[in-house]
């Protein structure tokens, strides 16, 4: 590459954030809960039952692995972020280093991961409802959708204002669990003193009871409670100081996961010995039912009610600016690119939303295996956007390296070597959903989605060729 075509891609990369339309109202303190409630979701509150009945006290070691990848993921995705902090991140690199198709199949696949699971969530959260009140859950329904949305088009500082109360709930909640099992090991109060213990990580079968197989195949669930903690990213192009804010943000993975997962798994399975938890049921209502304190169901209704709305309304967010952003290269509609007053993407998060409603109310009527099939495709798609991430970094860093492009000021530990493991890994989680039955039909709606996608795109690149062509942004 020329040197002219250097300063090209430096002030194009410069000048992107400040073209792109969008407000930069998410400040540090919103930034930071957004971050951290990405990593924690449903699948710890609820999901994590199946996963210790299954590796029993060794899943704390799937999370401390799992949770080391994501660092390398997020770090990869910091790097790029830093050299050009967009919203509609992941399609933009895509498009920028692998090709348009890919930045194509990228910002619909993640586009139809948050309404998926927008659709799943907002069903989940009317369903927590009926533990309180005895109301029909299609009206939980539209009222949480409703008022997600209403808040989305305000402004992207109530989205963020909301995310960050969404967030302190989940946090506060695993925090007052931690403390409350080390005052059970230490002083020995509630009906679980008497047999509260760390031996209970290695006394009740050994620290793999089921075998080191059986803990590998929980690593697909495990990474998928991970899911979404790259919306982070999405919120690039609407931070007020990306360049310090984000490097924060993302290095806080770390002691996140140390402490939201492996610590709060560490301090229960002391308490209370793996062989109580079976799956469908919360880890953190078991250990509450143990300790003799029965309030602590309705607090882990609350919190999972907070868990699900916290999703819905990441899904109104993001969906709206990857729809902009694919409009904005040509690779869907042109009324996508419409912003409010306001600055937020008003067709987008209308159509995401209505979506969302129309799908809640196919749920209710029709609650069958179809269904069933399309949230599982959430999950591949999911990990399809963290593939995207590293394979642009390794394309990046190599083109960063060789003077084409600037360097990042935010440069990933290990470098490209550090996401080819990362690729590795998520490779083996893949072929272990392959091997699990019940994961198993995730890999057969992928195929399916992609082969809608090639159509879509040989059409949409026939009767309009600049859908084929790298990024104008």
């Amino acid at each position: 590459m020329t040197s002219a075509r250097v300063e090209k891609e430096r002030a194009g990369t410069e000048a992107v954030p400040d073209g792109e339309g969008y407000q930069r109202g998410l400040g540090a303190r919103q930034i930071q809960m957004i971050a951290i409630g990405g990593a924690i979701g449903t699948g710890l509150f609820l999901g994590a039952g199946k996963s210790i009945s299954k590796a029993g006290p060794s899943i704390i070691l799937a999370y401390a692995v799992a949770g080391f990848v994501i660092f390398l993921i997020m770090r990869a995705l910091g790097e790029l972020l830093m050299y050009r902090p967009v919203s509609g991140s992941f399609s933009e690199y895509a498009r920028q280093f692998i090709g348009p198709f890919a930045g194509f199949v990228t910002g619909w696949t993640y586009w139809l991961f948050w309404v998926v699971t927008g659709i799943t969530e907002v069903t989940a959260a009317a369903a927590y409802m009926t533990y309180w009140f005895e109301i029909p859950q299609w009206v939980s329904a539209l009222v949480f959708t409703v008022v997600l949305y209403g808040a989305n088009l305000i402004s992207v500082k109530l989205f963020g204002e909301l995310e960050f109360w969404f967030s302190m709930v989940k946090v506060t909640a695993i925090i007052g669990m931690i403390l409350i099992c080390v005052g059970v090991l230490t002083i020995g109060f509630s009906d679980a003193g008497d047999t509260a213990s760390v031996s209970h990580l290695w006394n009740e079968g050994g620290f793999f009871p089921h075998g080191v197989g059986n803990t590998l195949m929980t690593l697909q669930m495990v990474m998928f409670a991970f899911l979404a903690v790259e919306l982070v990213g999405v919120t690039a192009g609407e931070s007020k100081d990306p360049k310090t804010v984000l490097p924060r943000a993302i290095n806080t993975v770390p002691w996140r996961i140390a402490v939201f997962y492996v610590g709060a798994l560490i301090m229960i399975l002391s308490v209370v010995p793996w062989t109580a938890f079976h799956a469908g049921e919360s880890p953190f209502v078991v250990a509450f039912q143990k300790m003799g304190l029965p309030a602590g169901a309705g607090i882990v209704n609350f919190v999972v009610l907070t868990a699900a709305l916290s999703s819905c309304n990441s899904g109104m967010y993001s969906t709206g600016r990857m729809l902009r952003d694919l409009a904005l290269n040509s690779q869907g509609p042109r009324f996508f690119t419409r912003l409010t007053s306001s600055g937020t993407p008003l067709i987008g998060t209308t159509f995401s939303a209505a979506l969302m409603l129309v799908g809640v109310w196919i749920n209710y009527q029709w609650p069958g295996k179809a269904f069933d099939y399309v949230v599982s495709f959430a999950t591949i798609s999911g990990m399809w956007a963290w593939i995207v991430i590293l394979v642009c970094q390794i394309r990046y860093r190599r083109k960063s390296d060789r003077g084409e492009l600037p360097v990042s000021e935010f440069r990933a530990p290990g470098g490209v070597w550090a996401s080819v493991f990362a690729l590795a890994f998520i490779g083996m989680v893949i072929v272990l959903m392959g091997i699990d039955k019940d994961a198993r039909v995730s890999l057969y709606c992928a195929p399916v989605w992609g082969l809608v996608l090639a159509v879509a795109y040989l059409v949409l690149k026939r009767r309009n060729p600049e859908a084929a062509a790298f990024s104008r942004r």
